[in-house]
C-alpha cells in the first residue's frame, strides 16, 4: 500500500534514470504550458471584446446606409427625429455624420475620424467628459464652430494634458473650431469608428460647414429592453422605409445590425477558439502520456528481477502497483510544475510579440496541473498493474 517510504523510493528510482525521464516529460511540459497560455489568451480576448463594446448597450442597434440598384441611400439625421417621434420599442436614437480628415493644431497635422453628432449621442454611446463640457441642444442646432476631442487628439496636440486643450483651436478643412470638451479614454468602438481616435462636431456644423458631402451617415438606436430588440428592429425597418418613401417593390436602402448579437457572436468565436486550442493542448498531453506509459513499460521490463525480489521478500502486489504508479505520477507532477513555470514566463513575451492580450489566471494553472496529474495516473496504471501481476518465480528467473 501507499507509504512515504514508497514515495521516496519512487523518486530515487526516477532520479537514477533522469536523462530518459526528462525526455519523457517534455510533452507534459509543453502541454501544460500550452493550456495555461490558451486560457490566458481566451480570457484576454474576452476582456478585449468587453472593452470594445463596453460603451454600447446590449440593446444597441446600428443603422448604416446601403446603396441598392444604383440608388443612393436616403439615411440622414431626419430619420433619427422621425424615429424619436414614432417608435414604440426604441427609447433613444442618435445620428452621426462621419469622415476621416486631416486635423491641425499646435503646428501639427494628424488624420482623425471627424464625427458630426446629433442630440442624444452621449446618452447612447455612454461616453464621459473629463474636461470641459458637452454640446448644448442650441449648439447642436446652430452650426456653432466648436469641437470635443478624444484622448488621441489630446496626446498628439497637448502632450496628454486634457486641461490644456480647453479653449484652444483645431482646424479641419480650413475651418477653425474651439475645443470645449475632452472625452474620457474608453477603448470602445462602433465598427471601424474608434471613439478615442475621433473628434466630435455638432451634426449641422459637420454637414453644413466642415465635411459637406464627403461624410457618411449612420444611426444608433437603443431598444427599450433586451427582449424587445426583435420588435425594435422590425419597427425601425418600417419607420425608415416609410420616411424614405420606399415602395414595397424597392429594397431597403439601409442595414440594421444588432450590436448585442455582434457581442455574443464575438464572445462565441473567442470561446470556440479557446476550446479548440485547449483540445490541441490536451492531444499533446495524451501523446506525452503515451510516452510516459512506454517509458514505464520499458522500466518494468528492466526491473523484472527487482520486482521478483520484492515479491519474494513479502511485498504485496498492491505495494508494487503503488510504487510504479507513484513513479509515473511523479513524472507528470514534475512536468506539470515545469510547464506552469514556463507558461507563466512565456506569457508576457508572447503578448508583446503578438499584440495579443493575455490575462494570467489561477484557473489556467489549475486546469493545466490537473491535466498533467491525470495524464500520469491514467497512463501509469497499465504499466503499474503489469508490474504488480508478475509472478515472483518467473521474475527471478528473468535475465
Amino acid at each position: 500500500m501507499f507509504s512515504y517510504d514508497l514515495a521516496f523510493i519512487a523518486l530515487e528510482t526516477l532520479w537514477s534514470k533522469k536523462g530518459r525521464n526528462i525526455l519523457s516529460v517534455l510533452g507534459i511540459v509543453i502541454g501544460v504550458a500550452t493550456i495555461i497560455i490558451v486560457v490566458a489568451i481566451g480570457i484576454g480576448v474576452q476582456k478585449d471584446i468587453e472593452e470594445q463594446f463596453k460603451n454600447l448597450s446590449v440593446t444597441a442597434i446600428s443603422i448604416n446606409p446601403m446603396n441598392a440598384e444604383g440608388v443612393k441611400s436616403k439615411l440622414d439625421v431626419s430619420d433619427a427625429e422621425y424615429i424619436r417621434e414614432n417608435a414604440e420599442y426604441v427609447e433613444a436614437v442618435t445620428a452621426m455624420y462621419q469622415s476621416k480628415l486631416p486635423v491641425s493644431s499646435q503646428g501639427l497635422e494628424v488624420q482623425f475620424t471627424v464625427l458630426g453628432i446629433d442630440i442624444g449621442f452621449f446618452d447612447v454611446s455612454n461616453l464621459n467628459i473629463i474636461e470641459g463640457r458637452i454640446f448644448t441642444d442650441e449648439e447642436l442646432e446652430d452650426k456653432d464652430r466648436i469641437v470635443i476631442i478624444g484622448i488621441a487628439a489630446v496626446d498628439e496636440f497637448f502632450d496628454g494634458d486634457a486641461s490644456k486643450a480647453i479653449g484652444e483651436n483645431l482646424t479641419i478643412s480650413r475651418k477653425r473650431l474651439e475645443i470645449v470638451g475632452v472625452i474620457e479614454e474608453s477603448g470602445a468602438a462602433i465598427g471601424p469608428t474608434v471613439f478615442d481616435d475621433s473628434v466630435y462636431l455638432p451634426y449641422d456644423t459637420a454637414v453644413g460647414t466642415v465635411l459637406g458631402t464627403s461624410g457618411a451617415v449612420r444611426l444608433i438606436a437603443n431598444a427599450t429592453t433586451i427582449d424587445t430588440i426583435g420588435f425594435a428592429m422590425e419597427e425601425l425597418t418600417l419607420l425608415l422605409r416609410e420616411n424614405h418613401r420606399l415602395q414595397s417593390s424597392q429594397p431597403d436602402d439601409f442595414r440594421l445590425k444588432d450590436q448585442g448579437a455582434k457581442v455574443t457572436s464575438a464572445q462565441e468565436s473567442a470561446r470556440t477558439m479557446s476550446i479548440l486550442l485547449t483540445v490541441v493542448a490536451a492531444v499533446v498531453l495524451v501523446v506525452s502520456g503515451i510516452g510516459i506509459m512506454n517509458v514505464m513499460l520499458v522500466t518494468v521490463a528492466e526491473r523484472t528481477r527487482e520486482i521478483g525480489i520484492m515479491k519474494a521478500v513479502g511485498a504485496e502486489s498492491a505495494t508494487v502497483l503503488w510504487q510504479f504508479l507513484l513513479e509515473s505520477t511523479a513524472l507528470s507532477v514534475v512536468g506539470g510544475i515545469i510547464g506552469i513555470i514556463i507558461g507563466e514566463a512565456l506569457m508576457p513575451i508572447l503578448s508583446s510579440l503578438s499584440n495579443l492580450t493575455m490575462v494570467p489566471s489561477v484557473f489556467g494553472v489549475i486546469l493545466g496541473f490537473v491535466f498533467s496529474v491525470a495524464t500520469g495516473i491514467v497512463f501509469g496504471i497499465y504499466p503499474a498493474h503489469k508490474a504488480s501481476q508478475l509472478d515472483p518465480v518467473d521474475a527471478l528467473r528473468a535475465e
